[in-house]
């Protein structure tokens, strides 16, 4: 399909940039200096993603949980892999089917939710994409279980994290402590949510874990391997300084 600049333009705000071929192009909303975060992210994305599958990916499926308006699932269908796109917001899947339509991909969507997706989806995926979502969720380690459930080999997680934090917890007693490492954070998105903002969680309650914690969770989660992927040297600025990571897990 030839898409026009009047119909991009009726989309508006987008989030990601977009080649709709002809010359034209979305423009994100985020200024060009905080959009090269999609960048350094689908790099970091992509070097995980090549190292397990290397050329089987044309053999496998992925499943985009959160997918938004496509982006990442655009990238792993040009990978070889047959892609599905999951989304809570119909706003974002109406402009990731326009994309994939103007691209000829095959690329599906559907509208859902992260905490649905055993019931939803029914099966397993060769690889998950969990990207920009977890640090908007309101109970992270029940999307961890779904998103652990329906992926059979390679899970890539990207998201915000905070500072550690360790110490000691009383357990039942003055006397009795337990030693603990890593934190959640509880984070109000009310103003961005209210707006309408689509970047948001489906609720206002944001939960940001650190480092540690993001790890614990994996694992608890039922990864049986979880790395975390080294920036490369151009990275994006919260991606250098270890303020968002991406980490790949392994079933």
């Amino acid at each position: 399909m030839r898409v026009t600049a009047e119909q991009i333009e009726a989309l508006n705000p987008w989030f990601y940039v977009h080649d709709l071929g002809h010359g034209l192009k979305t423009t994100p909303l985020i200024p060009p200096h905080v959009a090269a975060i999609h960048d350094t992210r689908l790099e970091m994305v992509e070097t995980a993603v090549r190292a397990h599958f290397g050329s089987r990916a044309s053999e496998c499926d992925c499943l985009d949980i959160g997918c938004h308006e496509g982006y990442y699932a655009l990238a792993m269908e040009r990978l070889g892999f047959k892609v599905k796109g999951v989304d809570a917001r119909e706003e974002n899947l109406i402009r990731a089917r326009f994309v994939a339509e103007a691209q000829g991909s095959h690329v599906t969507y559907r509208q859902g939710r992260v905490e649905n997706l055993i019931a939803d989806e029914g099966r397993a995926w060769d690889l998950t994409l969990f990207l920009g979502l977890l640090y908007h969720v309101e109970d992270p380690m029940l999307c961890l279980r779904q998103v652990s459930a329906v992926t059979r080999e390679l899970c890539v997680i990207e998201t915000q994290v905070v500072d550690e934090v360790e110490g000691f917890a009383e357990w039942g007693s003055r006397d009795w402590t337990r030693p603990y490492q890593g934190i959640i954070a509880l984070v109000d998105e009310s103003g961005e949510f209210e707006a309408g903002i689509r970047e948001t969680g489906v609720t206002p309650m944001a939960t940001c874990p650190s480092p540690k914690a993001l790890r614990f969770m994996l694992y608890q989660a039922g990864f049986r391997r979880v790395d975390t992927i080294t920036p490369p040297p151009d990275a994006y600025e919260q991606h250098a300084r270890g303020k968002r990571v991406v980490c790949a897990a392994w079933k």
